[in-house]
């Protein structure tokens, strides 16, 4: 056990976007887990308003997928699928996400995480760029804000500055526009002369802040990836499976990707898992050589107690119906939220189908909105300073979103009133 310089106790656990010296007292120990709700150790128990990390689709507490990882750990708990070895799990989860995909005759790259998974498609994009005869085409175009990961390839693409700041330099040939505007798109592509090897895009950005594309966009991102010889790349890390009413975000806004990254909604966070789908655009210089070897891959890539979960919480959501389930969170969750906006205090709620995130006015601060929500029994997740945000499980009920809008109208009530918005 460490000690901080004013005597607190620190926790061995190194915590993920967190202050490096906050407090033991400080986290909230979460212990068990039921449908759309979670306990903590002192039994207080909590909606899960953003499905944990915007990955518990099907809930917690689900026996199915327990049962599945147990049985196959009984079997085969894990093997490596490098060179000649494969394992009969993994090749039946990439049947399954072939069948699924938004594009034709795809193949899946398994990795573990959504991280990997965006290391992945930019590093397949450029490698089929290179096989297909076009070297220079090497420039990634991402977006700002948006989020893509932490590690290198992956922190580089994506658009949130604080992100960045301190880690060192970055990888080259990646390049930003904003999110909403084709016009500085086809400016930047004009500047790189026939250099662009990929666009990648969130459907719906995530964790950098919530915001839908405007219509037309993404048709756009595909129509110029047609005229630049470049690969669309989407993101579907937070928008797959269900999220957004279809199976991919693809599906729900009409556009075929050439990649598409995937992790959190595949096992709903039971095991870790993630990977790429790959379209035929990127498989033709991938293959055309029988003699090319994919010098890539993870330790657990096609882990098979992984790939188990996967394939029970896929027939979860097919036999729960749980895609219809989004289009029901937008009505009530996301239309509650939507009477929380006030001009005041909030100042705007966007989002569609199953996430959405409240715009808060720049004196009350998303954090300690989020901490005043603990209070009323709602877990939700600041980002930046003025965002809020909420993703829950797609079986959560009725009741449980109305009181992650009424804790949240009481939170915004407590901070404000108690004179502590920017604390």
């Amino acid at each position: 056990m460490t000690a901080d310089a004013h005597g607190s106790d620190l926790p061995s656990l190194l915590h993920p976007f967190a202050r490096a010296a906050a407090p033991r007292a400080s986290f909230v120990e979460i212990v068990a887990g039921e449908g759309a709700e979670v306990v903590d150790a002192g039994g207080r128990r909590y909606v899960d308003a953003l499905g944990s990390l915007w990955y518990c689709n099907v809930g917690h507490g689900r026996p199915e997928i327990a049962e599945a990882v147990y049985a196959q750990m009984r079997q085969l708990e894990a093997f490596h699928t490098f060179d000649r070895f494969t394992n009969p799990t993994a090749e039946a989860l990439a049947e399954r996400l072939s069948a699924l995909a938004p594009m034709d005759e795809a193949r899946v790259f398994l990795t573990s995480g959504g991280s990997e998974s965006v290391e992945t498609a930019v590093k397949l994009a450029r490698l089929a760029q290179d096989l297909g005869g076009h070297p220079e085409r090497t420039v990634v175009v991402s977006r700002r804000p948006s989020y893509h990961g932490v590690t290198y390839g992956a922190m580089t693409a994506t658009g949130l500055p604080a992100n960045q700041r301190g880690f060192g330099p970055l990888l080259p040939d990646v390049v930003q526009v904003p999110h909403d505007d084709l016009e500085a798109l086809d400016q930047l592509a004009e500047g790189q002369q026939g250099r662009v090897a990929a666009v990648i895009a969130e459907p719906v950005i995530g964790a950098g802040g919530v915001h839908p594309p405007r219509p037309g966009y993404l048709a756009g991102l595909r129509e110029r990836c047609d005229r630049w010889g470049a690969y669309l790349i989407l993101d579907e890390v937070i928008c797959g499976f269900g999220r957004l009413g279809e199976w991919w975000g693809a599906v729900h806004f009409g556009v075929r990707p050439d990649l598409v990254t995937f992790a959190k909604g595949v096992t709903s966070g039971y095991l870790p898992l993630g990977g790429v789908l790959v379209g035929p655009a990127v498989r033709r210089p991938l293959e055309a050589d029988p003699s090319t070897v994919l010098r890539h891959g993870y330790t657990y890539s096609g882990h098979p107690t992984s790939a188990a979960a996967a394939l029970a919480n896929l027939d979860l959501i097919e036999k729960e119906g749980l895609l219809g389930r989004a289009a029901g969170i937008g009505e009530r969750l996301g239309e509650g939220l939507g009477r929380l906006v006030d001009g005041r205090h909030v100042l705007e709620c966007r989002g569609t189908q199953g996430i959405w995130a409240l715009g808060l006015a720049p004196h009350l601060d998303a954090s300690v909105l989020r901490d005043a929500l603990l209070a009323h029994g709602v877990i939700a997740r600041p980002i930046g300073a003025t965002a809020l945000a909420f993703c829950p499980p797609l079986v959560v009920t009725g009741a449980q979103m109305d009181r992650c809008v009424e804790g949240t109208a009481a939170a915004v009530a407590d901070v404000t009133e108690g004179g502590h918005a920017g604390a």
